[in-house]
């Protein structure tokens, strides 16, 4: 055996995960000359941002779009990305739910919820009120949170589809401090979602944005995926002179070293040494390899629930499918009570991603109140989804393209007392001299907050001394 393979490498940082966290830390850590190590299991850089091309068809493994941000537009600058992004079909902004196996469009506007079928009289005069309702004095689930503010009517066919949608999760599980801090925050800084909602509309009639500035809130992606995105970050990572990432390269065990730096051991047999060690794998990933180490740390990490979902592209002739496919997608309420949480119109989100002919639909099943309907054969898992989504979008037959990505743990889920556990993660990891824990379970679960995560963690360790 070459004696070599056991020499210890020394580095400034070891990243362990290259998904998006890890990719954004390590991008932004080279730019300030920081020499850093990715490993990742995988054969491939991205995590769930993943874009396949066959036989004329582009799907993505996990999420579909971006929203458009200034950080974000100056990142694709960076990155020389611009003439790569193509945004979203106009149609998207329209939102379908599914009530009665029926796809309703979601009011787009204040006047339309007077005439939607969504909402009864009932919820409307429970809106009206909502300028008036005094704040929670403890921390509630999202689900109480909006049927206080706004009504059940709102929570069953509005609020609830969307949970599903973005997080996969559960309502009445979910705390609204950790899930949508923004939306909380507006309660505690404004006392209504209402007047906060009519105070920005009206300092942006009166301070709009400069013409030169990215159109915040609009979706966009690429016109080969999302993936472009993922792949430009390891490209600049490895074009640097500072970063090197090791595919299909496991971490097997990790050793806190009495000088305070980290010594990883791979698979392969390969030993590093760090003087920082970033974690960007899921939660229950850190865990296994913390435990030796800290086991209270790990148990605390593996208390983050992560359900199953899987991903199931379908591929039809247009005449296969009566729903014109006019927007965004279709969400499916829980009072539907479905397997399905929702549908996304890809061939309508962005053009060129089916041959001549064909549409493309993007189904998510599975979640934290359904977990059991994302395991199975993918033909056990694909009729579950034409039940669901035949009766509300017109279906017929099988679809002539088919992929089922399975995600056993997809999306960490931040409920009720979620905030006191990361207290208690952050408080037991700072035991630990150059070790950082980040990734999606943490600050947010969309691909645009873990960019700018990675990038604020980068920020913190490049003003560490020396």
């Amino acid at each position: 055996m070459n004696s070599s393979i056991n020499a210890p490498l020394t580095i400034d940082t070891i990243i362990v995960g290259a998904g998006v966290t890890g990719l954004s830390a390590g991008y932004h850590l080279t730019k300030q000359s920081k020499r850093l190590i990715i490993l990742e299991a995988a054969a491939r850089v991205g995590g769930a941002v993943g874009s396949i091309t066959e036989q004329g068809w582009l799907r993505e493994l996990g999420p579909n779009s971006l929203m458009q941000t200034p950080a974000l537009a100056d990142l694709l600058s960076q990155l020389d990305l611009g003439t790569e992004t193509i945004e979203a079909n106009p149609v998207a902004k329209k939102r379908f739910i599914s009530k009665n196996e029926h796809p309703v469009a979601l009011p787009g506007n204040p006047l339309a919820l007077f005439t939607s079928p969504l909402f009864s009289l009932g919820d409307l005069w429970h809106l009206a009120r909502e300028p008036w309702i005094k704040p929670a004095s403890f921390e509630e689930t999202i689900a109480q949170f909006v049927r206080r503010r706004l009504g059940q009517g709102f929570l069953d066919w509005a609020v609830d589809p969307f949970v599903s949608g973005i997080y996969a999760g559960d309502p009445d599980r979910l705390s609204v401090q950790a899930a949508i801090p923004k939306i909380y925050a507006t309660e505690c800084e404004s006392g209504s979602l209402i007047r906060a909602g009519i105070a920005r509309m009206q300092a942006a009639k009166a301070n709009p944005a400069p013409i030169t500035q990215p159109a915040k809130g609009k979706l966009f992606s690429f016109k080969n995926g999302l993936q472009t995105l993922t792949d430009a970050l390891a490209a600049a990572i490895t074009s640097s002179g500072n970063g090197e990432i090791h595919l299909q390269t496991p971490c097997s065990s990790l050793v806190s070293n009495t000088d305070g730096g980290w010594t990883i051991h791979t698979a392969q047999g390969k030993t590093y040494t760090a003087t920082n060690l970033i974690l960007t794998v899921p939660a229950a990933v850190a865990a296994g390899l913390l435990e030796p180490t800290d086991p209270t740390l790990a148990e605390q990490l593996n208390r983050i629930e992560y359900p199953p979902v899987a991903s199931v592209v379908m591929g039809f002739s247009r005449v296969q499918v009566a729903h014109p496919l006019d927007g965004f997608g279709l969400l499916i309420p829980s009072k539907e009570h479905k397997q399905t949480l929702g549908v996304l119109f890809s061939s309508t989100l962005f053009a060129d991603r089916t041959p001549p002919g064909k549409v493309m639909l993007t189904a998510f099943i599975g979640g934290r109140q359904k977990p059991e309907a994302a395991l199975g054969t993918d033909d056990e898992i694909l009729q579950r989804v034409l039940n669901d989504l035949s009766p509300p979008l017109g279906i017929k037959g099988p679809p002539e393209f088919l992929r089922i990505q399975s995600w056993p743990r997809a999306i960490p889920q931040y409920e009720l007392g979620y905030l006191a556990l990361l207290e208690k993660i952050e408080t037991q990891a700072a035991h630990w001299q150059g070790l950082y824990l980040a990734g999606n379970w943490r600050d947010g679960i969309a691909v645009g907050d873990c960019l700018i995560n990675g990038q604020k963690l980068a920020e913190q360790l490049a003003k560490k001394p020396s």
